[in-house]
């Protein structure tokens, strides 16, 4: 038979199904089973994860659709100063929007807006990719949609719980309102910078008429390219404050249009090469009381956070002291009997030394906030303010000079053999770098720089704040030939000299909160930047520029403060004064630093633009020290003085590392004192005033140090331009011993010292003793006291030396110590 088998086994084999295939399919259903089973579990691990993620979602309130969020600002106190977001908006309809504005918008924040339901699924995994390339916030892929929902419901935070929030209520948006709907609410919402005023300026419509002068209708494709390219970073593409920047935005946009068939490639090219200069007209009015300093609050929280102080209801907690800013206002707001002319400017900045916060803000004279502000953006040379921060720090930190470090100022090139000059072309021989410093020496600066090396001049000054490049860090660095520096960067370096050598960033914002509570703090890192010897020993140096004389920023000293500073100028080149007409000692820039260990102050003063008579003159270059003494004596603590560290010692009156080699002590020459010292205490202020006599030919090279101790406490070092001075803060029953030191760039004398007595109640009418110490003549003295020194005294006593007839001056002992009995008023019969 056909069907017949071969055998029984090969029967049995063909009959029976094959075990090897039944095994095969029961594996296979078991691998479909446990892949289903992971899938679905996924899905409901995916699900539950997503229902918690968005359970906490906002509901999607229609009066939070059209309303933004107004921000709160508090000062360093916690006190309200300025509420921002209420106004600057001018609300318009899908149908009043042009449509160059809506391809505009559309072709750079979202190109498939009419096509998706509310989230742009290619966007999202353009977005992951990036995210896994460059960390987790690094792009959002937001389409319009998004955008609204989270500027009305959601914080700015870059989380999976806000982005997955975001995602549904966008879903939820698109399923309750239309496209041209959606369009109409993010047009009107978008945030276009902080205006010109201080406030926030959002939707479309005030953008237009803020920065074009326009109404909305009237807009043009280069200006609607412009407010679209804003929307990225408005503060930094705001083109009336950085038209170079925002013109490049424009044309991006402008290129985006053009490659979604918005505009042609005429349409585009014509566009292009309009200038943004051209096409802002900046229009505003109203603002707030602060805007100077909220300019620059803006701008911190914006660069440090993904938050919009204007739309996302923020609280914002800053460092603004209002007394500080009301007295930077003031001075901003003074005339023509303050400054030269209308168009001269200033920048300046005050911040706390030890903190690093800012206090007050000088943006500018007859500017507006949200235009250039002349504290943070201008970047100009800083002449000799640079000198202490590339020169004698570096010098005293990595050298181990001390402040009589000899240098020989003589005629000099720089390394590739171009002549440098000293301002007065003139050369003063072996100085030391205090003097060098103090009179502004270029070529000790120079040669200084030499010393230390261009790369620790370069790391020292990164230290403190600045961005110096390897490859473009020159030798004329050393006297401030470089462009450029501002106001903010200058006194950020300064402070770290009055803060033991501690440095902070300055900053505006201490913290901000939102809507739901949570909060992100802005902290700065303090950082030890040089050591405490080099922090004090400039600050010692620097005291004299104030202090004395010879000192360049003596016009800025506040008395009775204990502070330091620098000043600097630059000059115009030939080119520039031969085209505009100017003088050969015309100055282009003028600048002041000064500071206590309380609080720094950093002046600029010049002109934004070249033109005919904007230069400074001899006159106004001295406008930066008066800014700076105002501010300094209505915001400094008389109190605050700068301690020596144990770091240091004083040999002479200068200053050496302790434990460094010493081989260049100053000889100790002995000057004329002080004489004639009267001290009066007046209990209606609490103050002692103090005055003497000194020889009318020799005070405009002396400087006086004036110290004292109560009831045993040493008060704060005064170093003194004249013949007067105060002591503050005393009271009844306190003893105050005063000593009197002359100064110049020769020595100094012996103390004269001076003892106020309070501690009785009822004092006798005697007057004033001079227990007469060492003199350096040998002739009589004129006072009331008796002299008991090596030879014939000359302080306020008679002299009765043991050597009368000896020609040998005497060797600087104290001039003799005034007994002062004050006048202390019945307490029957008080004044």
């Amino acid at each position: 038979m056909a069907n017949e088998y071969r055998s029984r086994e090969e029967r049995k084999r063909l009959e029976k199904p094959s075990k090897i295939s039944n095994k095969s399919e029961g594996l296979w259903k078991k691998i479909t089973v446990t892949l289903l089973s992971i899938v679905i579990v996924f899905i409901l691990i995916g699900v539950g994860i997503f229902s918690y993620l968005v359970s906490g979602a906002p509901a999607l309130d229609e009066s939070k659709l059209k309303v933004p969020l107004s921000s709160t600002i508090v000062d360093k106190d916690g006190k309200v100063v300025a509420e921002l977001g209420r106004e600057q908006r001018t609300k318009v309809s899908y149908n009043e929007i042009p449509k160059v504005v809506e391809d505009a918008f559309i072709a750079t924040e979202d190109v498939r807006f009419y096509k998706h339901k509310g989230v742009d699924i290619r966007r999202v995994f353009g977005a992951v990719l990036a995210n896994i390339t460059g960390g987790f916030g690094s792009q959002g892929g937001s389409t319009i949609t998004q955008q609204v929902v989270k500027n009305s419901f959601l914080s700015s935070q870059k989380t999976i719980k806000r982005k997955v929030q975001e995602m549904y209520l966008a879903f939820k948006l698109e399923q309750r309102y239309s496209k041209h709907q959606i369009l109409e609410m993010y047009l009107n919402k978008v945030y276009f910078s902080n205006g010109l005023k201080g406030r926030g300026v959002y939707g479309v419509a005030k953008a237009c008429e803020t920065y074009f002068s326009k109404d909305l209708s009237k807009i043009t494709l280069p200006e609607a390219a412009t407010l679209a390219g804003m929307v990225k970073a408005p503060n930094s593409y705001n083109p009336a404050k950085h038209p170079t920047q925002s013109q490049n935005r424009r044309n991006t946009v402008l290129s985006q249009m053009k490659k979604y068939g918005y505009i042609t490639e005429e349409q585009y090219t014509t566009a292009k090469a309009i200038p943004m200069k051209s096409l802002v007209k900046v229009h505003e009015s109203g603002g707030t009381k602060y805007n100077s300093f909220i300019d620059v609050v803006v701008n911190e929280v914006e660069k440090n956070s993904d938050a919009n102080v204007y739309t996302d209801g923020l609280t914002i907690e800053t460092t603004l002291d209002p007394k500080a800013q009301d007295k930077a206002d003031e001075i901003l707001s003074r005339g023509k009997s303050f400054y030269p002319s209308d168009e001269f400017q200033t920048g300046f900045v005050l911040l706390d030394t030890k903190s690093g916060e800012i206090r007050a803000v000088g943006a500018g004279r007859n500017t507006s906030t949200g235009g250039l502000n002349f504290a943070t953006d201008i970047k100009r040379q800083p002449g000799s303010s640079i000198k202490p921060i590339l020169d004698y720090g570096p010098a005293i930190q990595y050298l181990k000079w001390s402040t009589f470090h000899q240098i020989l100022d003589e005629p000099y090139t720089y390394s590739n053999g171009t002549p440098i000059r000293n301002w007065d072309r003139k050369y003063k021989g072996n100085i030391s770098i205090r003097l060098a410093l103090v009179d502004s020496r270029n070529i000790p600066a120079l040669k200084t720089f030499q010393a230390v090396g261009s790369d620790r001049s370069r790391e020292f000054g990164n230290g403190l704040g600045f961005n110096f490049s390897k490859n473009t860090y020159y030798e004329s660095y050393s006297i401030g030939g470089f462009t450029g520096v501002s106001a903010m960067e200058m006194a950020g370096a300064y402070a770290a000299f009055g803060n033991s050598g501690i440095y902070n960033k300055p900053h505006s914002v201490k913290k901000i909160i939102y809507p739901d509570k949570t909060e992100k703090v802005f902290a700065t890192e303090p950082k030890q930047v040089m050591s405490d010897y080099t922090a004090y020993m400039v600050t010692d140096m620097l005291r004299d520029v104030v202090k004395t004389p010879l000192g360049t920023g003596k016009r800025a000293n506040v008395p009775g403060l204990d502070m330091a500073g620098k000043t600097g100028t630059t000059n115009y080149s030939d080119e520039v004064k031969q085209k505009y007409g100017f003088p050969d000692n015309a100055t282009r820039d003028s600048w002041f630093i000064g500071y206590s260990s309380d609080v720094t102050m950093a002046v600029w003063t010049g002109y934004e633009k070249n033109k005919k008579n904007n230069f400074l003159g001899k006159g106004s270059t001295n406008i930066a020290k008066y800014i700076a003494r105002d501010m300094l004596a209505a915001n400094g603590d008389r109190n605050a003085i700068f301690r020596k560290p144990s770091s240091v010692e004083e040999i002479r009156n200068e200053l050496y590392i302790r434990g460094e080699k010493v081989d260049d002590i100053p000889k100790d020459i002995v000057i004329e004192s002080a004489k004639n010292v009267k001290a009066n205490y007046d209990p209606v202020t609490s103050n002692i005033s103090l005055n003497w006599t000194y020889p009318a030919n020799l005070l405009q090279k002396t400087s006086f140090e004036v110290s004292y101790t109560v009831n045993g406490a040493a008060g704060q070092t005064q170093k003194i331009q004249g013949t007067a001075t105060s002591i503050n803060g005393i009271v009844p029953g306190d003893i105050v011993k005063i000593a009197i030191v002359a100064m110049s760039a020769e020595g100094k004398s012996g103390p004269v010292t001076v003892t106020v007595d309070l501690s009785s109640p009822e004092q006798p009418t005697t007057p004033p003793v001079n227990e007469g110490g060492q003199g350096n003549g040998n002739g009589q003295g004129n006072g009331n006291g008796q002299g008991t020194g090596n030879e014939q005294g000359n302080g306020n006593g008679t002299g009765e030396g043991t050597k009368p007839g000896d020609q040998t001056p005497g060797t600087g002992g104290a001039n003799g110590d005034n007994i002062v009995n004050p006048i202390v008023p019945n307490p029957k019969n008080p004044h």
